[in-house]
């Protein structure tokens, strides 16, 4: 709806529906209902049918935007035993008490019992009109009660339905055809149910020869009643648990995504399952202020423009609801557009630390309910944890860069540049000794071109080192079968690598490791093996990623093996282990001499793949 006009105008148009329907139906409960109410001659079977009649009021079925009942079957019974001024009297009374017991806006406690008033006196004269007409001759009185009941229950569901669907195409809000399909589908139901009911109870009360009581009343229409009150009940725990469920889908994938920059696309995607809105704003507080992390069905232009919105986001600690922005809308309530009508403020809070705020929209007046707040505060903190987390992973991704950076200043003021300063002194002093004594002058020049040798390897590894790995590169199946068919060019080994189970995405510090170690494994089975062949197993399992290498060498003496490693300060089984820690793996070798050696890593499944900064974080501890 994106012309202010129209939008008006359809919300002018829809409120005059409703209040002249209100007017209508209250005309018609007055003139119809409570001025020619009389003295019953059953009181105890009516007020027995009354309080059934309130059970199934208050707990309907419920589909999108409202609820249906089965209570029709009861109002046509207090119809035929009380009549029709003490029929309207009733529903209208109970319809009207149950939508102000369940806090419902005025204008709609005030338009439902007006409608169901309008609906049954339509089914009224068109069954007084109409059911005089039909032929009587030849025809059961079975089949002349379902004829009746009949012709008074069409018009009562079609007027109540039209009535409905016109509203809710007039109003600005969108009514798709899916919608209005689930709601047909209800009221069908509730019409077969509401059916069924009354054929059985006028074949009953037709055979029955003796007099129907209080307790028959009773007895017949508790079913009923207990069918809507479970159906009520097992409707709303569907429902509960279809939002559990979709807090839980969401909760989960937000937590696979704090890493990745997609997670607002995806809240935003299913934010709708969760919590039922037309407009929402979430911002995101940090050291700088705050900051607009995503909008939806707003007036976008002005968001940035309202000059008191960081003070009054700030203010606000509690969760808080608006039922009416045109008397009050809090610091965002010109974020929005005008046909926002409630406003509900959930605050993310984390450690009394105000990290953020998100904001939702109705258009309907006292439309955010108990549920919808405790629904909107648990989402709240998700999203504060989940903001929290973030900014602690940017910090500590900052501080590890800080620390590399003064790490490679430090390697260059320690290593190179100590290396040229001595090979620049060293031609300096060879300069000035040249015709004296060139023998020194050589030897200088020697020692320079050696150190000059030297500092060149290190920056060329420098350098090599900040190239992205094999495994940024190409990956890590890709990365090790590379290294594979180089080494098997080099050495004319036999290789086999096998791959198990559904591959995931890892991050490149686990990476990185699986790839260090399957190749120093290689190489030391090369190099002290004196092996035929090598086998490589990597399985992507349910709880952990396994690394096999396995060789058919002469083996060797582990504990002999650590004593050298702990003297050995090349990459050994030590630094093997110190490079499994990093990852929370564990590495277990087996091999004694004769019987060749493996070596297994398993690393741990974390929920956490895919992301490098908390790998970040192993490294630098």
């Amino acid at each position: 709806m994106g012309n202010p006009g129209e939008f008006q105008m359809r919300e002018r148009l829809a409120r005059t529906l409703m209040w002249l329907t209100t007017f209508i139906g209250a005309w018609l409960f007055l003139q119809f209902g409570i001025l020619q109410l009389t003295d019953q001659a059953e009181p105890e079977i009516l007020a027995l049918l009354v309080m059934m009649l309130m059970v199934v009021e208050l707990f309907p079925l419920p589909i999108w935007r409202g609820s249906v009942t089965v209570s029709f079957p009861i109002v046509y019974v207090i119809y035929t035993v009380g009549g029709l001024p003490f029929t309207l009297a009733a529903f209208g009374t109970i319809a009207a008490a149950v939508n102000l017991l369940q806090r419902r806006p005025l204008r709609i406690a005030l338009f439902h019992p007006a409608l169901l008033i309008i609906s049954f006196l339509c089914g009224y004269w068109i069954t007084d009109a109409l059911f005089p007409l039909l032929p009587y001759g030849g025809v059961s009185t079975v089949a002349r009660g379902m004829e009746h009941f009949s012709l008074f229950m069409l018009p009562f569901y079609m007027m109540n339905n039209f009535i409905i669907a016109l509203l809710q195409v007039i109003q600005p809000q969108s009514y798709g055809f899916q919608a209005w399909k689930r709601k047909l589908v209800q009221e069908i139901n509730s019409f077969l149910i509401s059916f069924s009911y009354l054929v059985l109870f006028v074949v009953v009360r037709i055979e029955n020869r003796g007099v129907i009581d209080a307790f028959s009343y009773f007895f017949f229409f508790s079913p009923l009643v207990c069918f809507a009150l479970l159906s009520s009940i097992i409707a709303n725990l569907k429902k509960e648990k279809a939002k559990l469920k979709a807090l839980f889908s969401i909760s989960s994938e937000l937590n696979k995504k704090i890493a990745f920059s997609d997670w607002l696309t995806f809240l935003k995607e299913n934010l709708q399952k969760f919590i039922d809105a037309e407009a929402w704003i979430l911002w995101k507080r940090d050291k700088e202020g705050w900051r607009l992390c995503f909008a939806s069905g707003l007036d976008n232009q002005k968001i940035d423009l309202v000059d008191r919105l960081p003070e009054g986001l700030d203010n606000m600690r509690m969760l808080t609801v608006y039922h009416d922005t045109a008397k009050a809308s809090g610091p965002a309530g010109e974020c929005f557009k005008k046909e926002v009508r409630s406003l509900l403020y959930a605050p993310l809070i984390i450690e009394k630390e105000l990290v953020g705020m998100f904001v939702f929209g109705r258009r309907r007046t006292k439309s955010f309910r108990e549920e919808d707040m405790q629904a909107a505060a648990t989402l709240a903190n998700q999203l504060a944890v989940l903001i929290k987390t973030k900014w602690l992973f940017d910090e500590q991704k900052k501080r590890l860069i800080l620390e590399e950076r003064n790490r490679i200043a430090r390697d260059i003021h320690d290593g190179v540049a100590q290396s040229l300063a001595g090979a620049i002194m060293n031609l300096e002093t060879a300069q000035r000794k040249f015709n004296k004594l060139p023998g020194d002058s050589f030897r200088l020049i020697q020692e320079s071109t050696e150190k000059l040798r030297r500092s060149l390897k290190e920056v060329r590894e420098s350098i090599y080192a900040l190239r992205p790995y094999p495994t940024e590169r190409v990956g890590l199946k890709t990365a090790i079968l590379s290294k594979i068919k180089t080494v098997q060019q080099e050495t004319g080994l036999q290789f086999s690598l096998e791959t198990r189970g559904l591959e995931f995405q890892l991050s490149p510090m686990v990476e990185k490791i699986l790839f260090d170690i399957s190749r120093e494994s290689v190489q030391n089975a090369i190099k002290h093996a004196q092996c035929t062949r090598i086998e490589i197993l990597l399985s992507y399992q349910k709880e952990n990623v396994l690394l096999k290498i396995k060789d058919n060498g002469k083996g060797f003496s582990l504990f002999q093996a650590m004593v050298k490693a702990r003297k050995d300060p090349h990459f050994g089984i030590l630094h093997m282990n110190e490079a499994a820690e990093k990852i929370h793996a564990s590495l277990q070798i087996d091999s004694k001499p004769g019987a060749g050696t493996e070596i297994t890593l398993t690393v741990p499944r974390m929920g956490i793949e895919g992301r490098d900064k908390l790998d970040q974080s192993y490294v630098s501890r």
